[in-house]
């Protein structure tokens, strides 16, 4: 512990004295003199040169985590309270100079500072007995807690605060209630036959809970049949289930409405063949919930294939030895053994639902949801930032629902199925009737989604996809090409820069998206602490709300100082790490549940610290976590549309802002082609981070399947 807190103290000054303590233009020249007015220089420096006193007391906390760490308590051991004081102090006095003075936003010497007060206030919480004595647990809390507070908690309140405010920011709780109970939200008339639709908000409920519920029986059905069925094609399988997580949503839409719309190409087939009248049955919730399921699902099978893996065959072996049926087996031993998952699936794909606004605002029609209502409340005509904020308030209590019922349907079950003993059972053949509906399910899917990825990668070589159908390439040419000039070859194709961007952002952000959901998911799971419940919550809170609320947060609370981001690159990969964490979160507590706490316990009793348990023994353990945590938030922040609408620049323009605004224009043939580029990297850079991360083993005996099928290549 001396040596971590030396390092820890070492970097406290070194924020202080030497790095720049705000954004300023022109580093290092301003760092190094000082001189410049904007604050390029150190806090030592501008206190000193430029008469910022206030910035002067932050060398006190430091003196007093050197008192402690140099100090000695009765039991021989660095001072507790020197540190905890000085960890608080810091991390107090850095929120107050900066929220109560005017002065550029907080640069790289300010955000080292809060790190290491952090530190210093863990080791000696640590030092006191918390979370017993674990150094690396303490900090890992603090550093995620404080995380999420500064990049989730701090924008929702100030998006929230917009509830109580008129539009030129002034407090007001005029109107408020009229907005909470207001009938276009509220109202039932679809049922009570007083109109003909209902309230935005009921709407946008029945949709989660359908879409909710059909992803997870779908999920459920390709995980079944790629873990314990003979399916040759299993690769192929995963392939084909993992296409619309790696497409724009409104792409789907958009090929949708192609397919099955008033002129669409199945709509003119079965007018022609049948004589079925043509209809606009696809725009409202039948099309938007078609759509949600073909792109949710691949997200439910993630989850569940890592926790079907995990069941013990042991469990269902014993159960057939009880001359138990594979039906009764499987009612009674699987599905509660995947209990986790099943409701980990769910939510996801319940807030999913809610919180997606590119289905509905394509295929919606008359059929209104809230997320739909929240952006045109913040880029219609009317700008009402308010009414947005109360739109809000009602998806997170929604959420908050949907989070409890996961828990009280949960309960306090064990669900443990990985232990360190050996496991030599084998898993138990699926019914004939579970079988038969997971391929039918399976197969209805597949041909759904054949059918539209087959119209968006042939609309890419058309000039016109229902109007002019001459091939062409024009469309690729226009987006990728390049060129030689006299200095020499150069990319003259107008998608060039989104791209680079794009996979620039979605690179950086994919570990520590994977990294930090993992981490919380073990802290949440392995970890007893005050206030555990709420901090999960806090976790799901990012994901819970639209994506445009989570731009508009952005820029009411980074646009301006104290943390001044808006305009660059990192406010885009911020943006994504904390959007996108959550599913990291559920995919290791789904595993996490499964996997017996004697092997932490046995590695800690030979003398193990909990961060090399944690390298060591969890995480070859968590590989499908890490697999789902890595796959998704790479994806998301390639085709994420909603939450960085509202960030991007022409500096750092994204791949999907360039698709919306060819949409909008009507370059659709454009917008598919950059789509279908955009499926070949991603299908590309998945394939890679499988064979990266790899699989767990968990040393059990091939199934009866395998061993046939090992048996006739051996005899072939």
């Amino acid at each position: 512990m001396q040596r971590r807190l030396g390092f820890w103290l070492a970097a406290g000054w070194a924020a202080v004295l030497l790095l720049p303590w705000h954004i300023a233009e022109g580093w290092p020249t301003p760092w190094l003199t000082g001189s410049n007015d904007a604050g390029g220089g150190s806090a030592l420096l501008q206190g000193l040169l430029l008469g910022r006193w206030w910035l002067l007391p932050l060398a006190l906390p430091l003196l007093a985590g050197l008192v402690g760490a140099l100090g000695r308590d009765p039991q021989g051991r660095p001072r507790a309270a020197w540190l905890i004081g000085a960890g608080l102090g810091g991390l107090g006095w850095l929120a107050l100079e900066s929220l109560a003075v005017a002065q550029p936003g907080l640069g790289l010497g300010a955000a080292l500072y809060a790190v290491t007060a952090l530190v210093l206030c863990a080791h000696g919480l640590a030092l006191r007995g918390w979370c017993k004595g674990d150094v690396f647990i303490v900090s890992s809390i603090g550093l995620v807690l404080g995380s999420i507070l500064v990049f989730v908690g701090y924008p929702v309140i100030r998006i929230l605060l917009s509830a109580v405010q008129d539009n030129d920011g002034h407090l007001t709780l005029v109107g408020l209630f009229d907005k909470l109970t207001d009938g276009g939200i509220w109202g039932l008339g679809c049922v009570t036959g007083a109109g003909s639709v209902c309230g935005v908000a009921w709407n946008t409920l029945a949709l989660a809970t359908v879409v909710g519920l059909m992803t997870t029986v779908s999920g459920l059905a390709f995980a079944l049949i790629a873990v314990r069925t003979g399916f040759r094609f299993k690769a192929a399988l995963r392939l084909v289930s993992i296409l619309p997580v790696i497409t724009p949503p409104f792409v789907i839409g958009l090929a949708i409405i192609l397919l099955f719309g008033r002129a669409g190409v199945v709509t003119d087939l079965m007018s022609s063949l049948f004589d079925i009248p043509r209809s606009r049955w696809i725009y409202g919730m039948p099309g938007v919930a078609m759509a949600q399921v073909l792109a949710f699902t691949p997200i439910s099978f993630l989850v569940l294939v890592g926790v079907l893996q995990g069941v013990s065959p042991t469990l269902e072996e014993a159960s057939q030895t009880l001359r138990a049926t594979p039906w009764v087996t499987f009612r009674t031993v699987t599905l509660p053994l995947i209990r986790p998952g099943l409701a980990n699936a769910f939510l996801i794909s319940f807030i999913e639902s809610l919180a997606d606004f590119g289905n509905p605002l394509v295929l919606g029609g008359n059929f209104d949801v809230l997320s739909t209502k929240i952006f045109f409340a913040v880029v219609g005509a009317a700008q009402d930032q308010g009414r947005a904020a109360v739109l809000a308030i009602i998806l997170l209590s929604f959420t908050l629902s949907a989070f409890l019922a996961q828990r009280l349907w949960l309960g306090r079950r064990s669900y443990t199925t990985v232990s360190g003993k050996g496991d030599a059972g084998l898993a138990s053949p699926l019914p004939t009737g579970v079988r038969w509906a997971a391929t039918s399910i399976a197969a209805v899917w597949t041909a759904l989604t054949l059918l539209v990825y087959g119209t968006i990668l042939v609309g890419g070589f058309l000039k016109s996809l229902g109007r002019d159908n001459t091939p062409t390439l024009i469309h690729y040419q226009t987006a990728f090409g390049i060129e030689h000039g006299p200095n020499g070859w150069w990319f003259s194709g107008s998608a060039w820069d989104s791209l680079f961007t794009t996979l620039g952002v979605s690179l950086v952000a994919m570990p520590l998206t994977a990294a930090l959901g993992l981490l919380t998911a073990y802290l949440l799971v392995r970890q007893n602490f005050i206030g555990r419940g709420a901090f999960e919550f806090i976790t799901m809170l990012s994901f819970a709300i639209p994506g445009t609320v989570i731009g508009v947060s952005y820029i009411l609370a980074f646009n301006t100082p104290p943390i001044e981001l808006t305009g660059t690159g990192l406010i885009l990969i911020i943006a994504f790490v904390f959007r996108n964490m959550p599913v990291g979160i559920r995919a290791g507590i789904a595993t996490l549940s499964q996997i017996d706490k004697s092997l932490d316990e046995a590695s800690l009793t030979l003398g193990a610290r909990s961060f090399t348990t944690l390298r060591r023994v969890i995480l070859p353990l968590l590989r499908p976590a890490i697999v789902t945590a890595m796959v998704y938030s790479f994806v998301r922040a390639i085709t994420s549309v909603s939450a960085v609408i509202f960030l991007v620049t022409a500096k750092y323009n994204l791949a999907t802002a360039y698709i919306v605004g060819r949409a909008e224009v009507g370059e659709y043939g454009l917008a598919i082609a950059y789509s279908s580029v955009l499926i070949a990297i991603m299908v590309l850079a998945l394939l890679m981070i499988q064979l990266l991360v790899g699989e767990r083993r968990l040393g059990r005996r091939a199934s009866a399947l395998s061993v046939r099928s090992s048996a006739s290549k051996v005899n072939a």
